[in-house]
């Protein structure tokens, strides 16, 4: 019990003595508060407004393939595979997400151009100079392997700390798409733009199975009825030579031409049914990225107040100047002790 007491008694005396050293620092450390205050008034200052633009979207489309089931027999006999196997589609509300994060949709995005603060720029010069990555960059040619590499920082840069993509809810799969930049005209321009970029790229993907059986066919089509014409100009030429013919053996050409353009005819109509069916099959299956808000100007804007920094900062300069001084007292107390 006596032990305790004395341990107890030595810490408080300790504590004490720590708060006395610190006491008679106080100018040092009064100094010390000021220095960093004005440090975070000046870091304060720097720091531009940030605007945040919002998109919110959802996704719409058929992806059970379940509406080419009804093809897949009239297409195979000409030698077409439409799918239709039900299976499910390989674009999940995560895969979309990853999608917008993805370099090709960004780099993409970064290559169109918009008219921002009343002039025609590429989104690429745009956000160059507006983050001061090159000190000229109208001098700079943007091509080949140093194109490339600018866009593999800015691609970087967008996705660690400038893109934010979340669900609204738990409860929807509506999908909010969220840039901040200190430049309002450019979030707004750079989000829609990357929504859009990722619409074609997420049709494309989605209908290029059917749009791959549509050109097959329409080619099939084509060279059918390019057969045919030929064929319809051949028994022409073959009626018209054997008006006078009587004998059935003088008409066998006839004969087999018009059963050729018989064939042909058959073939010809089936084939513009079944294109269009996958025509009206490819209209189905596009998915609709349905946007349902757009970022509207002027956009909102965060920006702490200059005495959240000042305050963080004294503070930071009160805990790093109290630490050096009780680590500088412990050491001497220790060597004094030693001696």
């Amino acid at each position: 019990m006596n032990d305790n007491e004395a341990t107890l008694k030595d810490v408080i005396i300790a504590v004490i003595d720590y708060k006395n050293e610190l006491k008679r620092r106080f100018v040092l450390i009064l100094s010390v508060i000021i220095l960093f205050t004005a440090i975070g008034y000046w870091y304060a200052s720097s720091k531009k407004e940030k605007y945040t633009a919002t998109l919110s979207f959802i996704i719409e489309g058929n992806s059970d393939g379940s509406s080419l089931s009804s093809l897949s027999g009239m297409a195979n006999q000409f030698g077409f595979d439409f799918g239709g196997g039900g299976s499910a589609s390989s674009f999940s509300q995560q895969n979309v997400v990853e999608l917008l994060k993805s370099r090709k949709i960004i780099e993409s995005t970064l290559n169109k151009e918009c008219l921002i603060s009343g002039g025609k720029y590429s989104l690429l010069n745009y956000y160059i100079t507006l983050n001061n990555l090159i000190e000229d960059s109208a001098s700079v040619n943007f091509s080949g392997l140093y194109t490339d590499s600018i866009k593999n920082v800015i691609w970087k840069q967008v996705v660690n700390n400038r893109l934010d993509i979340s669900y609204q809810n738990d409860d929807a799969n509506i999908l909010n798409l969220n840039y901040s930049s200190t430049d309002s005209e450019f979030a707004k321009y750079f989000t829609e733009t990357l929504v859009e970029e990722m619409s074609k790229m997420y049709s494309s993907y989605q209908t290029e199975k059917t749009r791959i059986s549509l050109d097959n066919l329409e080619n099939r089509l084509d060279s059918v009825f390019a057969e045919l014409k030929i064929s319809e100009r051949n028994l022409a030429r073959v009626k018209d030579r054997n008006i006078r013919v009587v004998n059935a053996s003088g008409r066998l050409d006839e004969i087999q031409y018009m059963r050729e353009v018989q064939v042909l005819n058959a073939m010809y109509l089936e084939l513009i049914k079944n294109t269009e069916l996958v025509k009206m099959n490819l209209l189905n299956e596009t998915p609709i990225i349905q946007v349902i808000d757009r970022p509207i100007l002027p956009l909102s804007s965060f920006k702490r107040p200059y005495i959240f920094w000042m305050f963080l900062f004294s503070c930071l300069g009160f805990s790093i100047i109290s630490f050096m001084i009780i680590i500088r007292k412990i050491i001497k107390d220790t060597m004094r002790e030693d001696d």
